[in-house]
């Protein structure tokens, strides 16, 4: 997925492709953006390079998978970026520091940017969580530094991890439907009907 999806609107329709068609794929019509509420605009990929992201928890299918997707079949693998962008996770073997592998994730900031005082000893944090036999009672101070309390996995999932997954499949099926049919088509009204353009 390495094209940018752009979304474009014209008689009365949102249309989807990777490059800006000559003529509308609806109606026909020359598209010349002469109008700006017609100008085409690049969607915002889901993905996160986890190298690049700081202070991150970051999902992405498992080391072991063969495509490495979020197709809705593979394994998924959970991490933590330091400051440097290497991600600590668990394995069969143990505790992991990635410095590649973790370049097409989901990421879900753990420290507020304006924490200073806990950025400057995440990494430490990190490494003595990753070097200890079980859970460091320290990981309960990074909530409390931010005035938080400590959420259950269940929580969690729901309100950060649930909502990013919904995107991810949302954002794949269209730029494969769009590989397949170089576009894809919505009504801009509020029922939405599809259609593509080969008529189905």
């Amino acid at each position: 997925m390495e094209r940018s999806v752009i979304r474009l609107s014209h008689c009365q329709k949102e249309i989807f492709c990777f490059s800006v068609p000559e003529e509308c794929p609806s109606c026909g019509e020359e598209l010349r953006g002469s109008r700006l509420q017609e100008a085409p605009v690049s969607l915002p990929s889901p993905f996160t390079n986890g190298h690049k992201s700081s202070c991150f928890l970051l999902v992405a299918p498992a080391h072991d998978s063969q495509d490495r997707e979020f197709d809705g079949t593979s394994d998924l693998h959970t991490g933590i970026s330091d400051t440097k962008g290497v991600v600590y996770n668990y394995t069969q073997g143990g505790v992991r520091r990635d410095q590649s592998g973790w370049e097409r994730c989901i990421s879900v900031p753990l420290v507020r940017p304006d924490m200073f005082h806990l950025l400057a000893q995440w990494d430490q944090y990190l490494d003595r969580f990753s070097d200890g036999p079980m859970w460091d009672p320290a990981w309960h101070s990074v909530l409390a530094a931010e005035g938080r309390s400590s959420l259950s996995r269940e929580t969690f999932t729901q309100s950060f991890i649930l909502p990013r997954m919904r995107r991810v499949s949302k954002y794949t099926t269209l730029y494969r439907h769009i590989q397949r049919h170089q576009y894809y088509v919505v009504d801009r009204q509020e029922d939405r009907t599809v259609t593509t353009s080969d008529g189905q």
